[in-house]
């Protein structure tokens, strides 16, 4: 570790600090899909050892870890964005005159334990250094250097216009007000490699708004160091998310006044692009809560290269993984699997059940299958002597699926919303459909479903035409790019399903 502190920037001191920097205790929070905290709290528990605290502000958790863990928690399936806590208030009294109660917020920067926290992010700002490095080295071998086309849409600029409102992994919508909540419809902010990054689609709205100042003077607590040993300012940004009815001030008036003395106090440059730290202020009723980011983007991205219309986050495909309960030698199906989020996902976590993708689009497909090579490539770039995935991709028809009868373990699978990609009246004959070629090749007795959709009525109206081959055991209400979805465990009864496959 102590190398690493020697990459952060700390100084001539870096090594003595690195031991102090690995003992320290961080409190982590992480934004997870809004409905999967549960979820989230039980992965940090089995693969850190740490209980979590789910906030009152849907979609958020916090969970203390030592600082060295960091690596581990960025390895976290089930979260899109990380941050260490400052400081949290769980009951901060805000004045009800807006000048008193921003002024109060300005005061509060200088009263805030900075200290640790800035040590934790230097410290995982390190560590992404050297992840960098590895990337850029890796990139030189031949296997990274060509990129597949075939049908599939390239990252980068082109997948911020493959949003939807099925699309967790791109969609920023603005949710409607309750109280004074505040309305203004999230931006995509430039990050630093160039690429727009996309909002959190929780419950609330969630305003970026940068704090407004010019000052570049020199530096103080906190700051990096250049290559020639001389002190460098760091550019810094404030986001504020704001949710609640008894605010007399906006998330961009919080975020002014809020980075404005954060300026003032480390003397760091207001950059709203190109900055080093991101100060977060999220204001949730009378909760308010101040962190450091430690992530630039959202890790649900570190699956898919190839977006299609209805591109499913990463995080939200582990989540409905992780609730069916995936066992050694299981075979899992995801029927309509889109541009493949749900089986890479699945081939990534559980590498000892094997993954069937399939779907109706042959674009689809073929974007599938582009993202199954950029993850071989990515495994071969980290192990030399991995052998590939256990997973395969097929294009087919959901209501004929060439599969034997019983022959399933499990099935998981983004449902067609009936917004972007079919319709709300093809959804009434498409689901029962479905529900019956899925119950025909699920094992009898021990065959589960997990299926997301946000045309609830329609598959309430389904499930009931098919209810004596599935029963529904669990219901997850989650939000999907603003929309108000459910993910339906079902489980298979013994009762033998119908084979309305042709004979050939």
């Amino acid at each position: 570790m102590a190398e690493a502190a020697g990459d952060a920037g700390l100084g001539p001191a870096a090594a003595q600090e690195g031991a102090e920097l690995a003992e320290l205790a961080a409190v982590i929070g992480a934004t997870v899909p809004t409905g999967f905290e549960q979820t989230a709290a039980e992965e940090v528990r089995e693969k850190l050892g740490s209980a979590s605290r789910i906030s009152k502000d849907r979609g958020k958790i916090y969970f203390e870890v030592p600082a060295r863990s960091l690596p581990q928690v960025h390895r976290l399936r089930s979260v899109d964005n990380l941050f260490v806590v400052v400081q949290e208030f769980k009951d901060y009294q805000f004045k009800e005159n807006k000048e008193d109660a921003l002024k109060d917020l300005e005061d509060l920067v200088k009263k805030l334990p900075w200290t640790d926290p800035l040590k934790v992010w230097e410290l995982n700002n390190s560590l992404k250094k050297k992840k960098t490095k590895r990337k850029k080295h890796n990139l030189q071998g031949p296997a990274s250097r060509g990129k597949l086309s075939d049908g599939g849409e390239e990252g980068g600029a082109e997948q911020n216009n493959t949003n939807d409102q099925e699309d967790c992994a791109q969609t920023p919508v603005a949710v409607e007000a309750t109280g004074g909540q505040d309305t203004e419809h999230p931006q995509g902010v430039t990050s630093r490699n160039g690429v727009e990054e996309e909002e959190e689609d929780n419950e609330q709205p969630d305003v970026r708004a940068e704090a407004q100042a010019s000052s570049e003077s020199g530096s103080k607590a906190g700051e990096g160091q250049t290559g020639e040993g001389e002190a460098r300012v760091l550019r810094f940004r404030v986001t504020c998310n704001r949710a609640g009815d008894k605010h007399s001030f906006t998330s961009n008036e919080a975020a002014r006044d809020f980075g404005g003395a954060v300026q003032e106090h480390f003397q760091w440059k207001a950059d709203m692009t190109n900055f080093d730290v991101e100060v977060l202020l999220n204001i949730h009723s009378s909760e308010v809560v101040v962190g450091i980011a430690l992530t630039e983007e959202s890790l649900h991205r570190r699956n898919i290269t190839h977006f299609g219309p209805t591109t499913l986050r990463s995080t939200l495909a582990y989540g409905m993984l992780r609730l069916c309960d995936p066992q050694p030698t299981d075979i899992i199906v995801d029927p309509m699997c889109g541009t493949g989020a749900i089986p890479i996902e699945g081939a990534a976590e559980w590498p000892c059940c094997y993954h069937i993708a399939g779907d109706n689009n042959p674009q689809a497909v073929k974007r599938a299958a582009n993202n199954i090579s950029s993850l071989l490539r990515k495994n071969e770039s980290k192990d030399s002597a991995a052998l590939g995935a256990p997973l395969d991709v097929i294009q087919w028809d959901i209501c004929r699926l060439p599969l034997r009868t019983g022959s399933v373990d499990v099935v998981v699978t983004d449902m067609p919303f009936g917004k972007r990609i079919g319709s709300k009246k093809k959804n009434w004959d498409l689901y029962p459909a479905c529900l019956m070629e899925m119950g025909r090749i699920c094992t009898p007795g021990t065959g589960r479903a997990v299926l997301l959709t946000q045309d609830k009525k329609c598959f309430a109206k389904a499930l009931s035409r098919v209810g004596h081959i599935w029963r529904r055991a669990q219901t997850v209400w989650v939000n999907v790019g603003g929309l108000h979805a459910a993910v339906y465990l079902l489980r298979r009864t013994l009762e033998p399903a119908q084979d309305t496959r042709p004979f050939w």
